[in-house]
């Protein structure tokens, strides 16, 4: 069976008729309208079935953005990445695309609602943060109103039911440290912040800490769950008790108390302060029930967040051979690909071969759905594939193919955009543009104290020089066998967060032409020690992901001799790791893929 499903994935449905019963359910809560989230009360980018209520409602399938609903308007808010893609799965005559952040919801809520208004949320599916800065930039002209129960589950008849996927524990060889030393460490943080107790509600940081792993998200192995770590180190875990075998329960020991989910809310009423709220990802109900008991709370980060970022010896080995047996699936996978006739394949078929390649190479899931974008389809930057979208592939195209699978010793995250055939001539100039600005990220060396969002230009510059540009983050924060997509850091003009040592960031510049093609070139690099001189610590990059790249679309005139030698050097890298296990037409087709340029 299949990982990735290929069916509709809004799961079609009459969404003119569920905006209107959810318009009947805001007029008897005396509503002028309503905020639908994508995140569930985890914050999550991924969220199970039973949460997805935006992808319900508006037909609108990506991992990020929101809709706001009045009487008259509805409105999907959507970021650069979605733009093409939300056209194509909303219908129109019902709801309208928003640019956001271009356009922010307060402004967008203070002209649909001159008057004034009542605006409803669900408190757990929104942070503190989230609704104290709507509150602020509405300036009082309209309500914020938080709801006792969603108006969405009221019409929504059919709703699955929340996942109760099995635990399992996740090796301390592979961890790098025991549940119970982090637990320990953390504990200790707290109590020298005079922190009696954290809710921890992310369940990234709850399954790093506890080091277990879960299936109850496809793609991201974590335990849906909140957790209260108290100063002395003992945990309350709050999921249904069904997810532990007696194995797991033994591997939690007695300090894991673990409690249904339905519990956690009398928990709280429970507890002594001060206690650690993550403002960015608590949900305003967490702030509110600590309120109304009059518990001190000291707004801080989840603490869990930075110490599972900042990756250890273990855990970057675990991912250096996850990403080595990848490499392998993909050159496979590539080879393939260029041995075949292109207009007798499809995207599922393209899809299918890889997931079967991963497979031998040992993967539990794949770490997101497969982009596989052919032609128009590369300008989608988030193209899912279905059935009803799948595409003929066809000579002197693109193929951007972003994949990544989830094995037990790491996750990976790679994007190689290949010509099918000819290398089409309008795509050489943007491919080598996109190309050296992957190179220049990699060869990045920086002062300790350097954010993501002083670096993300060097992957534009060419790019800008061209008056070319992309509308997504240059790079985001990937687990060591967890979430492809990890906080806090990231390579944006958003992001403020110092890059620390440990640290793994993918390195993704692209350039998107709609209607014709898309460019994308991806690897994932771990932040290390770099040479300074005596007295400075300097920082730089270690390349994960070992791939060959496309030289098929470079236009080498362009490349500088230190690019040149860096790709050369990548290549030999990537064939010397990668022949030991390959055999037959796929190692040959190694040898000539990383082959040193020339003119």
């Amino acid at each position: 069976m299949s990982f990735q499903r290929f069916d509709d994935p809004a799961g079609g449905g009459d969404h003119a008729a569920r905006l209107a019963d959810l318009r009947g359910q805001m007029k008897a809560l005396g509503l002028d309208a309503f905020i639908i989230p994508r995140a569930d009360a985890h914050q999550g980018e991924y969220v199970a079935e039973a949460d997805a209520r935006l992808a319900w409602l508006t037909a609108f399938t990506g991992s990020a953005g929101f809709a706001v609903v009045t009487e008259t308007r509805a409105g999907v808010f959507i970021d650069g990445r979605y733009r093409v893609q939300v056209r194509g799965q909303v219908d129109l005559t019902q709801f309208t695309p928003v640019n956001w952040p271009e356009t922010r919801p307060s402004d967008w809520l203070q002209e649909a609602l001159p008057q004034g208004g009542r605006v409803g949320f669900d408190p757990w599916l929104h942070s503190r943060k989230e609704i104290e800065t709507m509150e602020a930039a509405l300036g009082g002209s309209i309500a914020m109103i938080a709801v006792e129960a969603n108006p969405v589950d009221a019409i929504w008849q059919d709703r699955p039911a929340l996942p109760v996927g099995a635990a399992r524990i996740h090796p301390e060889d592979l961890a790098g440290e025991s549940a119970g030393q982090k637990r320990a460490r953390l504990a200790a943080e707290l109590k020298a912040a005079g922190q009696a107790a954290a809710l921890l509600t992310l369940p990234d940081s709850i399954s790093w800490l506890l080091n277990i792993r879960g299936s109850d998200l496809p793609r991201n192995p974590v335990v849906q769950s909140f957790a209260v770590l108290s100063d002395s180190g003992q945990v309350s875990l709050f999921a249904d008790p069904a997810k532990f075998s007696p194995e797991v329960r033994a591997h939690l020991g007695n300090e894991v108390a673990i409690l249904h989910a339905e519990a956690l809310p009398a928990a709280l009423t429970d507890l002594e302060g001060p206690v650690r709220l993550d403002p960015a990802s608590a949900p305003e109900a967490a702030f509110r029930i600590l309120e109304a008991a009059g518990t001190a709370i000291a707004r801080g980060p989840d603490p869990a967040v930075l110490p599972k970022a900042r990756k250890n010896a273990a855990e970057l080995a675990g991912m250096r051979a996850a990403h080595l047996r990848d490499g392998a699936a993909m050159v496979r996978l590539l080879a393939w690909l260029d041995a075949q006739d292109p207009a007798a394949l499809t995207e599922i078929d393209v899809v299918r071969q890889l997931e079967a390649f991963r497979r031998e190479a040992g993967i539990i899931d794949i770490s997101f759905e497969t982009i596989m974008g052919s032609g128009p389809h590369g300008a989608i930057v988030h193209y899912r594939v279905s059935e009803a979208s799948n595409r003929r592939l066809a000579p002197g195209e693109l193929l951007l193919i972003d994949s990544g699978g989830q094995y037990a010793d790491g996750t990976t995250d790679i994007t190689r955009t290949v010509a099918l055939g000819e290398a089409p001539q309008e795509a050489v100039a943007p491919y080598t543009a996109v190309l050296r600005g992957m190179i220049a990220l990699s060869r990045a060396r920086f002062p300790k104290g350097v954010a993501g969002a002083h670096l993300d230009a060097l992957a534009r510059q060419f790019l800008w020089s061209e008056g070319l540009d992309f509308d997504h983050g240059t790079g985001h924060g990937v687990g060591a066998a967890l979430c492809v997509h990890e906080g806090p850091v990231r390579i944006s003009r958003a992001s403020d967060m110092a890059l620390e040592a440990g640290m793994i960031l993918s390195n993704e510049p692209g350039y998107y032409r709609e209607g014709s093609f898309g460019i994308r070139i991806e690897n994932l690099v771990a932040v290390t020690q770099a040479e300074a001189e005596p007295g400075r610590t300097m920082l730089g990059f270690e390349t994960l992901t070992i791939c060959p790249i496309d030289r098929r679309l470079i236009d080498l005139r362009a490349l500088s001799r230190d690019e040149r030698i860096w790709l050369d050097a990548y290549h030999a890298q990537v064939r010397e790791a990668l022949s030991p296990l390959l055999e037959g037409e796929a190692l040959a087709w190694l040898d000539e893929a990383t082959a040193p340029l020339q003119d």
